[in-house]
């Protein structure tokens, strides 16, 4: 377990929901369009204090994991609320806890702009995903467009002790993870993004 992000996540628990809920109120709407494809066994990443969990679908079966023991506990009022089959473990994804091949489909939601390696992350994820299982991504990402991409580099040292790294590549990151790339939508300009990719078969 990497205790030092485990601390920082556990710190920011405190205020976590107050500073995302804006971005959450703009983003539910796409997220539950995004996530009413999930299929199978799903391992969800980084829960967090369960924010998203109001998006799934219902009637699903889903592991979501988090670094943090307290984001957690804020998650399980609304896992227990969930229409289907929810369980939340703490696990930190650089180590994951379930054998090859254990799930069908893989859901994140802003998880690789805070994980401390997220080449390495990725291919954990793709280690536990069946041969052909899917990646789904609703991430916010760097930027190629002027000023955007100079704004993401000046806010990510500002940010990265309490929360995410703002200027990542997270496309080419899960390239060198060595997944199968499918689709890649903007969602907003270029720096949220959904992305679909597949393990390799065989």
């Amino acid at each position: 377990m990497d205790t030092s992000t485990q601390k920082k996540w556990n710190f920011s628990a405190v205020f976590y929901d107050l500073l995302a809920w804006g971005a959450e109120q703009r983003w539910g709407p796409r997220k539950r369009e995004f996530f009413s494809s999930m299929h199978g066994k799903v391992l969800f990443v980084a829960v967090g204090t369960g924010q998203d969990i109001p998006f799934f679908p219902p009637g699903r079966d889903i592991i979501g994991i988090d670094i943090s023991p307290r984001m957690l506990a804020k998650a399980r009022e609304r896992a227990a609320r969930y229409p289907g089959l929810l369980e939340l473990r703490v696990m930190d994804i650089h180590a994951l806890e379930f054998p090859d091949h254990s799930f069908d489909q893989v859901v994140t939601s802003c998880t690789l702009c805070s994980v401390p390696d997220p080449v390495a992350a990725l291919i954990a994820l793709r280690r536990v995903l069946k041969p052909g299982g899917e990646l789904y991504m609703f991430e916010h990402t760097g930027s190629r467009v002027f000023p955007f991409n100079r704004m993401l580099d000046v806010m990510t040292p500002i940010w990265k002790p309490i929360g995410p790294e703002m200027n990542r590549d997270t496309v080419a990151n899960v390239e060198k993870a060595g997944f199968k790339m499918q689709q890649v939508s903007n969602v907003y300009l270029d720096v949220v993004k959904t992305i679909i990719a597949s393990a390799p078969e065989g």
